[in-house]
């Protein structure tokens, strides 16, 4: 055994790693840095966690479940474009830093305060076919300002040509958004006043004339300020199922760190990639094993073959 054990040792620093090929993935992951992402209304170790660190903890978990060969670009999103970090790269030979990018994103990147999902959504899923990727896009779906009457634009590609899913942030009730000052620090919760609760860009509504106040010149959605709850948050999922229809993409909601694991397995692109399998850990571990058996099996022996001392009379 002891010499067995020597030679499996001998073989760990001779034998080459064993060529095979894996059914990879290539992976546009976009993360909406808005500041409806700032809403805490998931949990993780008995306490609070916002949107954004629940996004992070599961793309984490994403990347490290993805098989070696496959490869992942990183990008953010805010006001109407997602801006790209770094093009794809190979997951486990760039895992550490991949993953200590995903760790490092934060609202403060934002450039903008507008969150218009759908021109994003679009402009991603364009992104996302240049650089030949899937693509995951992490939202709460909330638009701001509100889409006008809450229609949709027409989509300008051709659905279903990139593939991927579309994931939905955050919980069903309605939530405060935090409010944080130009150092970055939490001052409160947005007030109805705060945010804008109707889009008056363009046309006014078919209703306008029945508002209080209305004059076709001087005040053509009516006299009156818009109230609503868009300075609450929840996740829009019907608006997000609807985008996903739009464009041909997968819907999946964001429930708990490994909640997109299979939704991306079952949309995903899949093709061949060389990889290869590294034998020196299992030849080291069968001479250690080989080691331990050779140590124990003498006393395992004599205890064995002990033949007991008969009693006296």
């Amino acid at each position: 055994m002891l010499a067995a054990a020597l030679a499996l040792a001998l073989a760990t620093a001779w034998v080459p790693p064993l060529p095979l090929t894996r059914a990879g993935v290539q992976v546009l992951a976009v993360v909406d840095i808005t500041g409806s992402m700032n809403v805490r209304d998931y949990a993780a170790g008995g306490q609070p966690q916002s949107r954004l660190e629940a996004a992070k903890a599961a793309l984490r978990h994403l990347l490290a479940g993805l098989p070696c060969g496959s490869r992942l670009a990183l990008g953010l999103f805010t006001e109407r474009r997602p801006f790209l970090l770094f093009a794809p790269v190979e997951v486990c030979e760039n895992f550490a830093p991949v993953d200590g990018a995903i760790a490092a994103l934060d609202w403060r990147m934002a450039w903008e305060a507008d969150s218009r999902i759908t021109a994003g959504l679009d402009r991603a899923i364009a992104m996302a076919g240049e650089i030949g990727t899937d693509l995951v896009f992490v939202t709460d779906g909330q638009e701001a300002p509100p889409l006008r009457a809450g229609a949709l634009p027409p989509f300008e590609g051709q659905p279903g040509a990139v593939r991927g899913l579309i994931v939905g942030a955050g919980g069903y009730g309605l939530s405060p958004i935090p409010k944080y000052n130009d150092r970055g620090r939490e001052t409160g919760f947005y007030g109805e006043t705060d945010v804008q609760q109707e889009n008056r860009f363009g046309p006014p509504p078919a209703d306008a004339e029945s508002r209080e106040g209305y004059n076709p010149r001087n005040a053509p959605f009516g006299a009156a300020a818009a109230g609503g709850t868009e300075h609450l948050s929840s996740v829009r999922e019907p608006h997000l199922k609807a985008l996903a229809d739009r464009t041909g993409l997968a819907y999946a909601h964001l429930d708990g760190p490994a909640s997109l694991n299979a939704p991306l397995r079952a949309v995903a692109t899949r093709s061949p990639v060389a990889g290869r399998l590294d034998l020196r850990p299992y030849l080291g571990g069968a001479a250690l094993v080989l080691v331990l058996a050779a140590f124990l099996a003498a006393p395992l022996r004599a205890l064995t073959m002990r033949v007991p001392t008969p009693r006296k009379a």
